[in-house]
């Protein structure tokens, strides 16, 4: 699924974890050290690591939750994760905001130390999930495959049982569309027998099939290579057991609309 808060398709929560990431785990570190030597100067340094830190943490959280809303996709398992990715996260932050706190008073405290240690085993837990949303979940990942062309989405209504999908030569052959109607997700394909429509969930994990491949016909979740038939909706590859829904799309005065 394409990021929406993105620098040239670039995902820029990913770009900016990394920063709380080094600050936090390096406070950690050096107050460590600090407890062990007794060198105020090592306690300074993680001071200043966990302002850094904290202050990162909250400008890396605000990409992170505008793709938890408009790019994981909703009843899924990437959903799930990724709403115990951002608790994870968030505990982490305010466990080290105690940290911080508590170093104002008592600066080389083991309890410093202790609850640093819990924050960070807490950002390492949040850190491996992310990743897991990253590669097994595609979130942030724009895939391409041969004449899919570039990502297509738009937002559109539901109006007398119809929804507007677009013009007749907007997509080409095996290229697709992802239709946000209300909470509805509706994907729009042309197949070489014409203009097909599904629901934009696999029935296995909840993947986007918007996200995955169209050739032939048939659609492909790209989380476990579940493939459906897009104008029966019928299972013709596994681990998916049941079909998806698709819907008839007919044209009007050189406009797309597909039946609800």
């Amino acid at each position: 699924m394409k990021s929406r808060a993105h620098i040239q398709t670039h995902p820029l929560h990913p770009i900016l974890v990394p920063f709380p990431i080094a600050f936090l785990t390096g406070t950690f570190f050096f107050d460590t050290l600090g407890f062990f030597t007794g060198a105020a100067i090592l306690w300074q340094v993680g001071y200043y690591l966990e302002i850094a830190g904290m202050v990162t943490a909250l400008i890396a959280a605000i990409p992170g939750l505008i793709d938890y809303k408009s790019t994981v996709p909703p009843r899924s398992s990437a959903s799930k994760r990724a709403a115990t990715h951002g608790l994870l996260n968030s505990a982490a932050l305010l466990v080290f905001l105690a940290a911080f706190l508590l170093r104002e008073r008592v600066q080389g405290d083991i309890w410093v130390v202790v609850i640093e240690a819990a924050g960070t085993g807490l950002l390492i837990t949040a850190g491996w999930m992310g990743g897991t949303l990253v590669h097994r979940n595609h979130i942030g990942v724009y895939n391409r495959y041969a004449n899919g062309g570039k990502w297509k989405e738009a937002r559109t209504e539901i109006s007398e049982g119809l929804i507007e999908a677009g013009e007749m030569d907007e997509l080409k052959e095996d290229q697709m569309k992802l239709l946000l109607a209300g909470d509805r997700r509706i994907v729009l394909g042309r197949t070489e027998k014409g203009y097909v429509a599904f629901d934009d969930r696999c029935s296995h994990k909840g993947g986007s099939l918007a996200a995955g491949t169209l050739m032939c016909g048939k659609v492909q979740c790209p989380w476990h290579g579940s493939q459906f038939d897009c104008r029966s909706g019928e299972v013709k590859a596994g681990p998916a057991k049941e079909g998806i829904r698709c819907y008839p799309v007919i044209e009007r005065h050189g406009k797309l609309f597909i039946r609800i």
